[in-house]
């Protein structure tokens, strides 16, 4: 699982079209959210849709399609293209298949517009509800950092329709959950991942930090314990990011066959044999 803005491109997917469009600056556009948040008491994610939607009445016109156009003037970190092949291919080497998600708190429509939208099984990301004409005029989802969790029990259960919530909150034995948290990887970039990172974690998956130039807050989370690894933001073939998956993947396909062979084992003592 990844978060998208500062874990796959070096910014806030808004900082690249849709701010400049508006003949603003990204600090003052995203203080003018936070301002709102305050004013009104709003959540942080629903804040900066209504802004988006304030500020380009009259400057840029605001339908699915553009907000999807945007996506193509989404730079990537170094390797991100080529990134879901390789780790695709070193996953089946180990008898596994890989499995890509996105959770963000970004807009879904930006991201389905990105070069790689294609390599993820499911995009969970703010949306908006669209007209008969694609403008937005209601926020479908807000993802902020604590909603984020629900996610992952969503993909560990294999209840992916985010308007399924009975399925989602019914007790399920573990051994019928699709994905068991131990296979699980949660790549992001700061605090607001923490809730995420540490569900993960706690429960035998394992999440890695990533950074730009400043290492402090990815160290911060290390040393308490949030995440296991912090690693510069960087794909490419032979990358630390590389090797620290590919160490994380040994790691599944040896507990999967050792769990495997305990559950043989187990079948085979209710048997008497």
């Amino acid at each position: 699982m990844y978060d998208f803005d500062r874990t796959l491109s070096p910014k806030d997917m808004q900082e690249y079209a849709f701010i400049p469009g508006l003949g603003m600056d990204a600090k003052k556009f995203w203080a003018e959210c936070n301002a709102t948040m305050q004013k009104h008491g709003m959540d942080q994610i629903l804040a900066y849709m209504l802004v988006m939607l304030e500020k380009s009445e009259g400057k840029q016109l605001v339908t699915h399609d553009t907000l999807h156009a945007l996506g193509k003037g989404v730079k990537l970190f170094s390797g991100v293209k080529t990134w879901f092949h390789r780790i695709n291919s070193y996953a089946e080497k180990q008898g596994l298949i890989a499995e890509h998600y996105i959770i963000s708190s970004g807009l879904k429509e930006i991201i389905e517009g990105t070069p790689i939208a294609g390599e993820f099984k499911e995009i969970y990301a703010a949306s908006f509800c669209y007209n008969e004409k694609g403008v937005p005029y209601w926020p479908a989802m807000a993802v902020n950092y604590t909603s984020k969790t629900q996610f992952l029990f969503r993909i560990n259960k294999g209840v992916m329709d985010v308007a399924e919530n009975k399925g989602l909150n019914e007790y399920m034995p573990e051994d019928r959950r699709r994905i068991p948290f131990r296979n699980m990887i949660y790549i992001g970039d700061g605090l607001t991942d923490v809730p995420c990172m540490k569900l993960t974690k706690v429960n035998g998956g394992h999440s890695i930090a990533v950074y730009q130039e400043d290492k402090n807050e990815a160290n911060d989370m290390l040393i308490h314990g949030r995440v296991d690894y912090a690693v510069n933001a960087d794909y490419s073939k032979g990358s630390e990011m590389e090797l620290a998956v590919f160490e994380i993947i040994d790691q599944i396909g040896a507990t999967a066959k050792a769990v495997k062979r305990h559950m043989e084992h187990c079948d085979l003592a209710k048997k008497g044999l």
